[in-house]
């Protein structure tokens, strides 16, 4: 169980990582929009996981509430991405 959880601790730091790096480098601002969208999803994968390690459910209401936050996010970048377009 441990080779699992450090698997899948390094994944999500390198998938962190790589999405840290799209956030700064994005060329427009909709890219950093998805790159903080993807963030926010590792963020609530790494807490399920830890969650599920632990075989603690005090967090789920933390990860209902971040999945909302990103939804909600998600929806509202969209709305403005497309008042934006002249198309």
């Amino acid at each position: 169980m441990t080779v699992v959880a450090v698997t899948v601790t390094a994944l999500l730091v390198v998938a962190g990582g790589l999405t840290l790096v799209r956030i700064i480098r994005g060329p427009s601002i909709l890219d950093r929009a998805v790159a903080t969208d993807v963030l926010l999803a590792v963020l609530v994968a790494a807490i399920a996981a830890e969650a599920a390690y632990s075989r603690d459910a005090t967090a789920l209401p933390v990860l209902v509430v971040l999945a909302v936050v990103g939804f909600v996010s998600s929806v509202s970048v969209a709305r403005f991405a497309a008042r934006r377009d002249p198309k």
